[in-house]
């Protein structure tokens, strides 16, 4: 018979050798992923316009907060600037998926809509364009999204929804609402869509507000808890500044458990010149 030998015990020495190996590397990788998630938010904060049009009767606002567990940064935005043909534009949206890749992707999106609203006004043409253009760039990513135009002459608010969560409005003589606008496919995904336009025009001083989803939804927190909740919010403050009424719609976060990242777009407005 021949007997094995048994096997020889690790040493302690060797085994505090390999606890060290894998904490270094573990720490690594650590301080690889922190470095990803600061350069996303850095990137997602560069790429968002430092300020937005406004307009005797109207004040605009706008305020980003990332993800609070620092993981799901990238993939909000929003925008503001004016057209051609003296209206204005703006928009928000949310990009599938987070880190660098989604907010790059984010900045495709932001500037190939405004090359494509350089060219069409109507916003239903303008969310098709754009969507054509993000397939053509064959990413494996997609964005939800609301364009809005606002023409200051006659003060007529026109909306084009891409798989986006609602809006929410409120006028100062106590009305409110969360807008039910017909939409189209998140940008992205399936060419040859088309996108419905809703047109308002804005015959009470109030607000309009446009989000994200990370204001209103949450793990345990379901999104049409979260619209209500900002209605009511908006309501409350429909004289407000638009500043003060962006900062207030921005803390509703905290009730979802705020584990994705959250924008928010204010649109103060007055009454139509025309009271039409």
């Amino acid at each position: 018979m021949t007997r094995r030998r048994p096997p020889r015990s690790a040493s302690a020495e060797e085994l505090l050798t390999t606890l060290q190996r894998l904490t270094a590397r573990a720490r690594q990788e650590v301080q690889l992923h922190q470095a990803r998630v600061e350069l996303a938010e850095a990137l997602q904060r560069e790429m968002l316009p430092a300020t937005l049009p406004a307009l005797p009767g109207l004040q605009t606002a706008a305020r980003y907060l990332p993800a609070r567990s620092g993981l799901d940064i990238g993939g909000d935005w929003y925008d503001g600037f004016p057209l051609p043909d003296g209206t204005l534009a703006f928009a928000i949206g949310d990009v599938q998926g987070h880190d660098v890749e989604a907010t790059a992707f984010m900045g495709q999106i932001r500037f190939g809509m405004r090359a494509v609203a350089a060219t069409a006004a109507d916003p239903g043409e303008i969310m098709d364009r754009t969507n054509d253009l993000l397939l053509s760039v064959d990413s494996a990513l997609f964005a939800t999204c609301t364009f809005v135009r606002l023409d200051p002459r006659s003060w007529e608010l026109d909306t084009a929804r891409a798989g986006h969560v609602p809006a929410v409005w409120a006028t100062v003589d106590g009305q409110s609402g969360i807008t039910d606008d017909v939409g189209g496919l998140p940008l992205g995904i399936q060419g040859g869509r088309t996108y419905p336009v809703t047109r308002r025009r804005l015959t009470t001083p109030g607000a309009f507000v446009l989000l994200t989803d990370g204001v209103v939804e949450g793990p345990s927190f379901p999104i049409e808890e979260g619209l209500d909740a900002v209605e009511r919010l908006v309501a409350s403050h429909a004289s407000a500044g638009a500043e003060e009424l962006a900062d207030a719609v921005l803390q509703a976060a905290e009730r979802t458990g705020h584990e994705d990242d959250a924008a928010v777009l204010v649109l103060r407005h007055d009454a139509s010149p025309c009271g039409t």
